[in-house]
């Protein structure tokens, strides 16, 4: 695999919930069913999806017919002038964290999974700062 894609869905606060990498030839909308249908089995309160437009097509029809979930898809009104897509900034943020982890910067892991599991690696540890608030320090250490 010479390149690979990250397809991630977060919940509203921007955690990664489901996490699949691909090559980077794999058009999203085919890689969709494998991030999305996880998320509605595991998680059933889900009741809107929030999507790019790259996510068009059938895929939308059989979610509301297997799940009964919303799919908006979010499009772009003007090309001539930036204007945020609404709550696609959520994902973005998503995005810029996971591109400040030096660990997945490069790309060295052979098999995608393990690349997955390094996303899953990160987030972790960035629930768990909030957690801690960002001490670095143990309660117990002294000066």
């Amino acid at each position: 695999m010479k390149g690979r894609k990250r397809h991630i869905a977060v919940d509203g606060l921007g955690l990664v919930l489901k996490c699949h990498v691909s090559a980077a030839n794999c058009a999203d909308v085919k890689v969709a069913p494998w991030v999305l249908f996880w998320v509605l089995e595991q998680h059933s309160r889900v009741s809107k999806i929030l999507a790019d437009k790259s996510y068009r097509g059938d895929l939308v029809t059989d979610i509301a017919a297997v799940y009964g979930v919303v799919m908006e898809i979010s499009e772009r009104v003007s090309t001539k002038t930036f204007e945020v897509e609404p709550l696609r900034w959520l994902v973005e943020r998503t995005w810029a964290w996971l591109d400040n982890a030096r660990s997945l910067t490069r790309d060295y892991e052979r098999l995608p999974e393990n690349h997955a599991g390094m996303v899953y690696g990160v987030m972790i540890r960035l629930m768990l700062r909030r957690l801690t608030k960002n001490h670095t320090r143990w309660k117990g250490i002294v000066n």
